[in-house]
């Protein structure tokens, strides 16, 4: 038994290319939706982020702004510039670039920030109608997670989805998403007893525990669909000890040493074990990641819908 390969990048591809006809559609009402991308520092991962998110937009026909924000920016100065958007009427989307330098509150950044144009899903009144079950901009990654699910066609309704990790980013907002689906869900994280006998249980599995190749087959159940959120940059002696404990991704790492990266970026899950019990599973780079910008373009244009009414 091998694993099928989740091709996350084509159903990015799809769900972007709906993106472009709505916004064309909004287009010919007069309205253009626009996202503001929020940098502080120079946080090399966070640059790439950040630009390629702005590439999205202007590939899709969207706003965008990018306010960058030296490293020593205190909360208050943010604080200004989060005001500043929320009243930009330009703007419908407000992304926030985590982490942010030490010195900055990020708890009073993420509140400050209009629940009518939180696109990352994350303030507490987003949260709490998630919660509730009422319409609410939803955290892009565990959407994108669904949209997978949904246009794979596996099944959610009556599923035993067991998540790894509690994070307030992914696990407990992608709890959420699949009871509204009808899924029983449980959530496991570093304190659970017999994790790998917990996990054994979920017909669907999802790694978002932060932690490279944790995942074996001891965690899986055989034939289920493993979704690996994880997203690891691995480098010098982790590397190597990475290498050894899973040969599948030397081949990604060769191509990376051929474009002078010395690093490997990798899922939670062990590749080559995993595949051996499960009957699906997401790669990385290229299963979810995908995902997050699409539902990030997603969400600017249903705030865009929603704040002006059309």
């Amino acid at each position: 038994m091998s694993a099928r390969p989740i091709d996350g990048t084509q159903i990015g591809r799809q769900i972007r290319e709906e993106v472009r006809r709505e916004v064309q559609e909004l287009a010919r009402a007069g309205v253009k939706p626009g996202l503001a991308a929020v940098l502080v520092g120079n946080n090399p991962a966070s640059k790439v982020y950040v630009r390629n998110k702005m590439k999205t937009c202007e590939d899709l026909g969207i706003h965008s702004e990018f306010v960058h924000l030296e490293e020593s920016a205190s909360t208050e100065r943010l604080l200004e510039t989060i005001d500043s958007l929320n009243h930009d009427l330009r703007i419908d989307g407000i992304l926030v670039q985590l982490p942010l330098p030490r010195q900055i509150d990020e708890q009073a950044i993420l509140l400050a920030i209009d629940p009518n144009k939180d696109v990352d899903g994350l303030h507490p009144i987003n949260a709490g109608n998630l919660l509730l079950g009422r319409r609410a901009l939803t955290p892009c990654t565990p959407s994108g997670v669904v949209e997978i699910l949904k246009r794979e066609q596996i099944p959610i309704a009556g599923r035993h989805v067991v998540i790894i990790g509690r994070s307030n980013l992914v696990g407990k907002p992608q709890a959420l998403l699949l009871l509204r689906e009808n899924a029983t869900v449980t959530i496991c994280h570093s304190r659970t007893v017999d994790l790998p006998q917990v996990a054994r249980q979920g017909d669907l599995l999802i790694a978002a525990i932060g932690r490279a190749a944790m995942i074996t087959s001891d965690y899986v159940k055989p034939g289920a669909v493993v979704i690996d959120v994880g997203i690891n940059r691995v480098e010098g002696e982790a590397l190597d000890r990475l290498l050894e404990f899973d040969p599948a991704l030397r081949p990604a790492y060769e191509r990376n040493r051929s474009e002078s990266k010395n690093y490997l970026l990798t899922g939670d899950v062990h590749v080559s074990s995993v595949s051996r019990v499960a009957s699906a599973l997401t790669p990385v780079p290229g299963g979810v990641g995908p995902l997050t910008i699409a539902m990030l373009m997603k969400n600017t244009v249903l705030a865009a819908r929603s704040r002006r009414q059309v």
